[in-house]
């Protein structure tokens, strides 16, 4: 059997066939108290690739953080093959206060591959990809929908990437939606260092949804299976929905949402998907379906105003209008 090195992250070396979880600096405090990125790393036995795991990049985000935290259970670096580096929290300061931002209100997720010397979310970026992505070889970034929205369990990802679209296809998520990567996100930065990322959104913020943890630890171990890093993975129930051009269903006024779809329902073109109405129940206006497909997120908000995003519609590619 080929020995195994030792794996370095941060500047700490692990030896294989072990688990460390370290601490990596990110600065400190007001009050002068240390603050850091926490991180688990599982060196498997035998060689193999290295793949990251990343949740709470929003700090409100923590349906991914339950995924890590399960998934870490069921891993035995005895029995892996490469290695595994989980970073349950990115936006620690954002998670600790309950908001989506850092305190300077900044987006991490529109802040890498960051800088050394720039603001505090560029910092934590350039941290992430200089200690993350660089010893890595795949990434799973884990999120869940916002502003009082719900995702089906999806996997977006650059479809026409024949190597992305090989480990969506094995992490077989309900919906598997074509994206490009947008300009400041950790999918794009990774990208360029030629890194495959894939991007799960499932659930909503600030709440555990069952389905959606159980799917994404299921998908993310069947990646690990298909890259050989585990040595199997639960078969999925069914083949994802491909998906390669969405809508947005908006308000046309303002009052109080009934909603009659939720996530995963089909719909037809000219459904009436629910109704807006006044605080008396008279009806102001119906939500029509503009065209075929599947619902893959929805407000949970009640109350809208005019032009707020409603119905999240995904069309099949084995569908038409």
């Amino acid at each position: 059997m080929t020995e195994t090195e030792p794996i370095v992250v941060g500047g700490h070396e692990i030896r294989a066939g072990t688990v460390a979880q370290l601490e990596l600096p990110i600065g400190r405090l007001a009050t002068g108290s240390d603050m850091a990125l926490p991180v688990r790393v599982v060196h498997g036995a035998r060689p193999g690739p290295t793949i990251w795991l990343n949740a709470a990049i929003h700090g409100d985000e923590v349906g991914g953080v339950e995924i890590i935290t399960r998934l870490l259970g069921t891993l035995d670096p005895v029995e892996m093959a490469g290695s595994v580096l989980a970073v349950p929290v990115v936006n620690v300061h954002g998670f600790i206060g309950g908001d989506r931002y850092l305190p300077d209100r900044r987006d991490l997720n529109r802040s890498f591959p960051g800088s050394a010397t720039g603001s505090l979310a560029s910092q934590i970026a350039h941290l992430f990809m200089a200690s993350i992505v660089g010893p890595s070889d795949v990434g799973i970034d884990l999120h869940t929908a916002s502003d009082h929205r719900t995702n089906l369990p999806q996997v977006r990802a650059d479809l026409d990437d024949p190597m992305v679209l090989d480990l969506a296809t094995a992490f077989a998520a309900p919906a598997l939606v074509h994206t490009r990567p947008r300009a400041g996100t950790l999918r794009r930065a990774a990208a360029r260092r030629d890194k495959p990322v894939l991007l799960y959104e499932a659930g909503e913020a600030w709440r555990f949804d069952e389905e959606a943890i159980a799917t994404g630890v299921a998908g993310v171990r069947r990646v690990l299976a298909h890259l050989g890093v585990i040595d199997a993975a639960e078969p999925p129930v069914s083949e994802p929905v491909v998906i390669r051009t969405t809508t947005w269903l908006r308000a046309g006024r303002s009052g109080i949402l009934h909603l009659r779809v939720y996530a995963g329902d089909r719909v037809n073109r000219r459904d009436v998907l629910g109704t807006i109405d006044d605080a008396f129940g008279n009806s102001l206006a119906a939500v029509r379906a503009t065209r075929a497909g599947l619902v893959i997120g929805h407000t949970r908000s009640p109350v809208v105003n005019r032009g707020d995003a409603l119905v999240h519609l995904g069309s099949p590619v084995d569908e038409a209008d």
